[in-house]
């Protein structure tokens, strides 16, 4: 068979994986040598390796290692043949008869016999060889017994190179979590200096709007009732969002644990309806029955809130938003569905919409870290997060919780 420069390359490239033969002898690839010594009855042994242009001894029996040229290597000759060569005297070989090996220019090999290493992708790398400088035969038990051994040969290497490869991925997992790390203890920070920064203004916000309640209370003015209405609606959503800005950014903490308790979804559904009135304005919004669940009210809250909100965002041209919310049992699980009628999201977009500012609609108001946050916390609490197409040409965004 003739050897390709592309076979060549294929073989240099998977010794050179091995990481071996600029390295001193292994005792574990020294002692099978000796082995395959011993099974054949002959004084020497050897691994060979064979590259583009020379032939490498990575360990022996009987002789120091040495490299030679590839065109004086006997086994370079017979490297891809079909079946191991066993040859009782070299000199009366016309393969081998004037090879240097066999000549007395580097040794007066006689009794000659190879194995093929051949690596699990298929590629022959060298061999594991046997010989004496008498003429020998060996039984068919030997033979055997050395294609064995030349396979043990190809799974010593291969073990190393696992455990190598495997200690090289600990290691760059150690340097994630070590990243990881840092980048928490820099998100905690922020968080924070956020949730101070927020909560400052917010609570004298609160402070103002029940001085202002108070003060109509007292003054008791049937006309103003309409107003005192809306300052208890400002006061209950400036409390909610005091309650989501200091859960949102203890999750944002890496450890941040939920509060887990039942939550019934239809509750936390008419608030954040609530909250979005002004959004919903002129909107159609149905609901459907909706499950109690186990899991962070406040944090459920804020998926439900984003995922209606952004509903009745992206809606065709001229046309109002139109919104239904409703839930199915699926086995073990909940799956929560937003449908609406609006622009939808192109099915490559799907997945990229749930990374960090990905945006599809620029035209659109927002930060694009909105779906972001759902699936952080859906997945918190055990669920999956999805969008589809919905039946009439919008999205369906759809979220499962453990029943």
């Amino acid at each position: 068979m003739s050897v390709t420069h592309e076979t060549d390359d294929v073989r240099v490239a998977q010794i050179g994986e091995y990481q071996i033969i600029t390295r001193p002898p292994r005792k574990d690839l020294v002692a099978l040598v000796e082995i395959a010594a011993q099974v054949a009855r002959v004084p020497l042994a050897t691994i060979n390796l064979i590259t583009d242009t020379h032939q490498h001894q990575i360990a022996t029996s009987g002789f120091d290692a040495s490299v030679c040229a590839r065109e004086d290597s006997m086994c370079n000759l017979v490297l891809h043949d079909p079946e191991p060569v066993v040859v009782e005297d070299a000199s009366l070989d016309p393969r081998f008869a004037d090879n240097p090996f066999v000549t007395g220019q580097i040794g007066d090999v006689r009794f000659y016999a190879t194995h093929q290493l051949r690596t699990p992708k298929g590629v022959v790398i060298g061999t594991l060889c046997v010989f004496d400088t008498e003429p020998r035969t060996i039984t068919a038990e030997q033979e055997q017994a050395l294609r064995a051994l030349a396979d043990r040969v190809v799974d010593l290497l291969e073990l190393e190179l696992r455990t190598r490869e495997l200690s090289a991925s600990v290691g760059r997992l150690e340097e994630v979590q070590a990243e990881l790390k840092r980048s928490n203890e820099q998100l905690a920070a922020f968080a924070g200096q956020v949730s101070h920064d927020l909560r400052n203004p917010l609570t004298a916000v609160s402070m103002a709007l029940r001085m202002l309640s108070d003060e109509l209370a007292e003054r008791d003015v049937q006309r103003e009732s309409g107003l005192q209405y809306l300052l208890a609606r400002a006061i209950s959503g400036s409390s909610r969002m005091q309650s989501l800005i200091d859960d949102l950014l203890a999750f944002a903490r890496l450890g941040g644990e939920l509060q887990r308790r039942p939550v019934d979804l239809a509750v936390v559904m008419r608030e954040v309806t609530e909250d979005l009135s002004a959004a919903l304005e002129g909107a159609t919004l149905e609901v459907e029955d909706l499950p109690v669940v186990t899991g962070d009210a406040v944090q459920l809250r804020a998926v439900l809130q984003n995922l209606v909100a952004n509903a009745a965002k992206f809606t065709r041209p001229g046309e109002k938003a139109h919104v239904s919310v409703c839930s199915h049992r699926r086995g073990d699980s909940w799956r929560i569905e937003v449908v609406d009628r609006g622009i939808g999201v192109p099915a490559g977009q799907r997945l990229r919409v749930f990374q960090p500012l990905a945006r599809v609609d620029d035209s659109v108001e927002g930060s694009g870290i909105g779906l972001t946050t759902c699936r952080r916390i859906v997945e918190a609490h055990g669920g999956r997060i999805g969008l589809e197409e919905s039946p009439y040409g919008g999205t369906t965004a759809w979220f499962e919780l453990p029943a």
